[in-house]
């Protein structure tokens, strides 16, 4: 109990044990005498090696007693179902219990956890090792049947399920192609787990959590976290036992159990392809549009509400908040008659470079998409990795002269994407510095800058149409802030100009630092031969 008096438990978990029962529970115990007494062990994968485990004889005659109330999932291999004599579940032996087949485990304190023993059936009966697509269905619907469903606290399978990685980090060592489930993905986005255990990989992966609702289109709900464990002693050394806190669902306040987390991704169920098994399972979700948002931001924005669509490599088009303007209009589409193109120093396929008029020093430059766009949410994939490429480009050009480069967009009252790359010396200030210096001076304005994950991108995080200022350094390091009302249209000149950074204050305002365009050229032409061995590679 908590001091609110809430239950609080404290859980383990283990991947595949594969018989070494010994091994895992001189690590319980260790783990005990350090943390104190844990609730539960959760064990999936594979619990038994073979059909005559010399170890586990000892358990079950009673010669030796398990530390922790120990539960287990059922048989992933014909060869081991021998020692599970009850698909409903049974005690195997003292403090170690079959869950069983399918079906839902409460305790006492409020606790409950979903589990589905074996893998997936090939073919039809399926064998006593595996789960049909029925097997799924019956045990999503038992649990659905209430209008009160909100999820369950944990999910334990011994598969994992398919295309968890989509819109998260990516397991190393796994072929996430051919591995998993779509009956265990299925059952996962209908059984909404806080916690879903699986192993049978022999890796260890913690996926960023994801959210079970749409923002801003659905009421806010808690997050999942979906954890694969390694193997007892494999010789990689890889983390087979969990530990970890939970109240239970059931007894937690609505505002707590929904709070999200800052690195919380959309859902790698969103778009789960599953034909007549979708349909079963999901019903009406097949059809559902694809979203992606990644952060929950404190404030909701104001208008209209709208999906990213993104989903995978399924692109759908995104309606921009108003039209995009008419090239001639722009000062910044390539092919506008107002474009500077005496500040160009670069053009690749689908974006250019050209020096920023009244930069901040004379290499200060902009990466800009050629045709219209307001901002980097907006663009295709092709031309977000040009962008990078350009982004590498400048790193590695500027690098080479002692400099590192800081790059920030502002997506507010701006037609056209422009990303900012200013250098900064490298013996003048390091990134730390840089970082705090953007913190700072956001203080100052009463503008929250949320340091995001460096795996993250825009898409990720903003709806097309949102207003958004976005900090990158040089080493992928990341700052963010959703744009409610009033900003600052020259923050981060402010910052990168302010005595923390380049000491020099008075070229805040690019409007003070405007030459001739005969100098501005001279410039241009001066950064195009330097930039020249760096620039990107012609298409062919």
């Amino acid at each position: 109990m908590d001091a609110s008096g809430k239950a609080l438990l404290r859980v383990l978990s283990c991947g595949d044990v594969e018989g070494r029962l010994g091994a895992l529970f001189r690590r319980v115990e260790a783990v005990q005498r350090k943390s104190g007494p844990f609730d539960l062990l959760l064990c999936v994968g594979n619990f038994f090696g073979t059909a005559q485990d010399p170890e586990w004889e000892e358990y079950r005659t009673g010669a030796k007693k398990a530390p922790i109330q120990t539960y287990i999932l059922g048989a992933n291999n014909s060869e081991t179902v021998c020692h599970f004599p009850d698909v409903s579940g049974c005690e195997l032996a003292e403090n170690i219990t079959y869950l069983g087949r399918k079906g839902l485990w409460s305790g006492a304190s409020g606790l409950q956890i979903a589990y589905l023993s074996g893998t997936e059936a090939a073919q039809e009966p399926a064998p006593a090792h595996c789960f049909s697509p029925k097997d799924v269905a019956d045990l999503r619907d038992s649990l659905l049947s209430t209008s009160k469903f909100r999820g369950v606290d944990i999910l334990l399978t011994s598969p994992w399920p398919k295309g968890i990685e989509a819109f998260g980090n990516h397991p190393a060592g796994v072929d996430t192609k051919t591995c998993g489930s779509e009956l265990v993905s299925l059952l996962a986005a209908s059984l909404k787990p806080r916690y879903h255990f699986a192993a049978l990989q022999n890796v260890y992966y913690e996926r960023l959590p994801y959210r079970n609702h749409t923002v801003l289109q659905e009421t806010a709900q808690h997050v999942s976290r979906f954890v694969a464990l390694a193997s007892v002693g494999n010789a990689e050394k890889g983390k087979y036992l969990y530990a970890f806190t939970i109240f239970p669902m059931a007894s937690m306040d609505p505002k707590d159990l929904v709070r999200q987390p800052p690195d919380v991704t959309e859902s790698p169920y969103r778009r789960p392809g599953g034909g007549e098994i979708g349909a079963l399972l999901q019903p009406g979700i097949k059809d559902a549009p694809a979203c992606q948002f990644f952060f929950d931001l404190s404030s909701k924005p104001k208008g209209r509400k709208r999906p990213a669509g993104e989903s995978g490599e399924l692109q759908r088009k995104r309606p921009n908040p108003k039209p995009p303007l008419p090239t001639a209009s722009c000062w910044f589409c390539l092919a506008s008659p107002e474009v500077e193109k005496h500040l160009v120093v670069s053009i690749g396929t689908h974006c250019y470079l050209a020096l920023a008029k009244g930069g901040l020093s004379p290499d200060h430059v902009l990466i800009l998409p050629i045709g219209h766009c307001r901002s980097m949410v907006e663009l295709a994939s092709e031309v977000v990795e040009e962008v990078e490429r350009y982004k590498s480009a400048l790193r590695d050009f500027f690098r080479a002269r002692g400099k590192r480069w800081v790059a920030y967009e502002r997506n507010y009252r701006s037609q056209h994407l422009q990303l900012q790359v200013v250098p900064v010396p490298q013996d003048g200030c390091v990134t730390e510095d840089i970082k705090e210096a953007f913190l700072v001076q956001a203080e100052k304005h009463h503008l929250e800058l949320l340091e995001i994950p460096k795996h993250s991108t825009l898409k990720q995080i903003v709806q097309p149409g949102m207003p958004y200022f976005y900090v990158e350094l040089d080493n992928g390091e990341k700052l963010f802030h959703r744009i409610v009302k009033n900003f600052p249209l020259q923050f981060g000149r402010e910052v990168l100009a302010s005595e923390a950074v380049l000491g020099m204050p008075g070229r805040a305002d690019w409007r003070n630092c405007q030459v001739g365009q005969e100098e501005e050229a001279a410039a241009a032409k001066a950064f195009r031969t330097a930039f020249e061995p760096f620039d990107l590679p012609e298409a062919e």
